[in-house]
């Protein structure tokens, strides 16, 4: 069956004709392949935080702001990386020298373990070649738990790559193993006895391999590309491969910037089974799809014109279903004032691949059961403001209202002993996925400012309204995000920092056992909030010498126990002591 849908009039589509398909545009290999080329930049990592970093792609009228913010994620047991060591600020004293390769590695409570290495050389003048290994585990303790709740995430990333006066190009392969515990057993509203319990065994590893490449150009009709494919599976049989390819083109026509993006983008796996039923599940998709644009540019007004066309193929089952999308790209800004304050507006929408492992990357409970999908996003409507209030302080303020169809969501699996499913999932402690139709209404603003060279603040902060057609709620959407950061330099020695993240309430759909005393019982769903929670985290470094630099780090360091997700408590306050050294061979 074949549908067609239309949500904006194609601009220019006779540009199309004149534009071939050559090579692919950038695509990172995810969490999965690291660009390790790039330099380092430390990172903190918890899996159960708030990540609201927002990038506004304007970069045609914008010029690169000054001040550089970041927020970063957190998983349960967290780790910390210490700054790369700054050029001295007087050009009398020695600049500090910056090392290509570092040795990372901190231990703290709940059994927490986190080790880096990263190695980068240069085979000659335009060959390079490096790698990183990365190890985070903990080995659990959250208390009032019955199963074990330990994790281990191990990657290993590999580049090469050419660097010449007018191509740029490198190949990435990474390897990835996780192992994961359905730990949330819902035993506050279901009654589990001690041999049930016992014979659960929670544990899910999954395993990824990724292989990608990366070119760019600086002259010429084709300007990036880049090409992946990634085998992705789990412990219970599951398996999914994706492949993608996009390609880049661009060039000027009467002083006018052309650009057009093309997509081509599989995604294809089955689980053994059903959640419900003893039955394998198979799935394909297929996305072909191309952007084109043009760019107008006159005095302080940019203006993109265009339109995005997405064919896709898919089977479910055996079940085959084709469908034709057009959506709306355009965008445009201006210079009210400068780089003092700049108004912007748009419209866009796309057909986005959903798949098995961007599920796992959002929530690592889920079940090897689900149903994947693309997602239509029909239209991004939204309207801002951006600028500077001092030379050291930028804001940008942005209202929008976006309209997506199969939005995928996550809500707890049911527990109803009558699926005869005696999987670790299957007892109310996973996740699966449903689609609905979200509509929402957001309101984001973001402060960033230097008050000194030694001290950076940010904060940013989201409100969501969202309205479901099917689901009585948008399952697990907060409505109210806020995120805030602190770095400080102490003296030339001694740094610190610090962050803070607020999640609003969420609902969720749970089984409750209708009586705990009777056995066998009777089970009903029943929707849940979930209460907001704060998170506080800092750390503190010394920097003994030029290679060796010594960090303390604490996450949730108000003690909050709260639930990230239904059933899932996280680790109370946790503290990683730990060490980096730089070094060159």
């Amino acid at each position: 069956m074949k549908k067609l849908n239309i949500y904006f009039p194609i601009v220019a589509l006779s540009l199309l004709s004149q534009i071939t398909f050559a090579q692919v545009k950038d695509e990172n290999i995810g969490s999965e392949v690291v660009n390790i080329v790039k330099p380092y930049t430390p990172t903190i990592s918890d899996a159960f935080k708030v990540k609201e970093t927002p990038v506004l792609d304007d970069d045609d009228n914008a010029k690169k702001e000054v001040i550089q913010y970041n927020i970063f994620s957190f998983p349960v047991a967290s780790t910390f990386t210490p700054n790369k060591g700054k050029a001295a600020g007087v050009d009398k004293q020695e600049r500090e020298k910056l090392y290509k390769n570092y040795a990372t590695l901190g231990f703290g409570n709940y059994g927490t373990a986190n080790a880096e290495l990263f190695i980068t050389e240069n085979i000659n003048k335009n060959c390079y070649v490096g790698g990183m290994i990365r190890h985070l585990s903990s080995q659990g303790g959250i208390k009032d738990l019955v199963l074990d709740d330990k994790f281990y995430n191990t990657s290993l990333d590999v580049t090469y790559g050419v660097r010449e006066r007018d191509m740029n190009w490198n190949v990435d392969l990474g390897v990835k193993n996780q192992i994961f515990n359905w730990y949330g057993l819902p035993t506050s509203t279901i009654f589990f006895d001690e041999t049930t319990i016992n014979a659960i065994d929670a544990q899910q590893t999954y395993n990824t391999i990724a292989l990608g490449g990366k070119m760019s150009t600086k002259d010429g009709l084709f300007s990036e590309g880049s090409i992946l494919f990634k085998r992705f599976s789990d412990g219970f049989g599951s398996g999914e491969n994706r492949f993608n390819i996009k390609p880049a083109f661009d060039f000027d026509v009467m002083d006018q910037k052309i650009n057009a993006d093309f997509l081509i983008d599989y995604v294809g796996g089955s689980f053994e089974r059903q959640y419900e039923a003893d039955e394998e599940l198979k799935y394909s998709n297929v996305i072909f799809g191309t952007k084109p644009s043009i760019l107008y540019q006159q005095d302080d007004l940019s203006v993109q014109i265009g339109a995005g066309i997405f064919y896709t193929t898919g089977k479910f089952n055996g079940v085959s279903d084709s469908k034709l999308f057009v959506y709306p790209n355009v965008k445009a800004s201006y210079r009210i004032v400068g780089d003092l304050l700049i108004g912007y507006a748009g419209a866009e929408g796309g057909l986005n691949q959903n798949s098995y492992v961007d599920f796992v990357d959002q929530n690592p409970f889920v079940s090897p059961t689900m149903i994947v999908a693309p997602t239509d996003n029909k239209y991004d409507i939204y309207v801002g403001l951006k600028g500077k209030l001092a030379n050291a302080v930028a804001f940008n303020v942005r209202g929008s209202y976006n309209n997506e169809d199969n939005k995928a969501l996550f809500v707890s699996n049911e527990f109803n002993p009558i699926y005869a499913n005696t999987e670790g999932y299957a007892f109310g402690n996973s996740f699966g996925v449903v689609y609905d139709n979200i509509k929402t209404v957001s309101i984001f603003g973001e402060l960033k400012a230097d008050f000194s060279k030694s001290t950076t603040f940010g904060i940013s902060g989201t409100y969501n309204n969202f309205s479901s057609d099917t689901q009585a709620e948008a399952w697990n959407l907060p409505q109210l995000k806020i995120a805030s950061t602190l770095d400080i330099d102490i003296t030339e020695k001694w740094y610190a920092g610090a962050s803070i993240f607020f999640v609003g309430e969420r609902k969720d759909r749970i089984t409750v056992q209708d009586d705990l005393l009777v056995n066998p019982g009777t089970f009903s769903t029943q929707e849940v909030t979930l209460d907001s929670f704060f998170d506080l985290n800092a750390h503190l470094g010394y920097k003994y010498n030029k290679r060796l630099t010594a960090f303390l780090k604490g996450n949730n360091l108000a003690n909050q126990q709260y639930n990230r997700w239904a059933n899932f408590p996280v680790q109370g306050i946790q503290v990683l002591l730990g060490a980096n050294y730089k070094f060159d061979f």
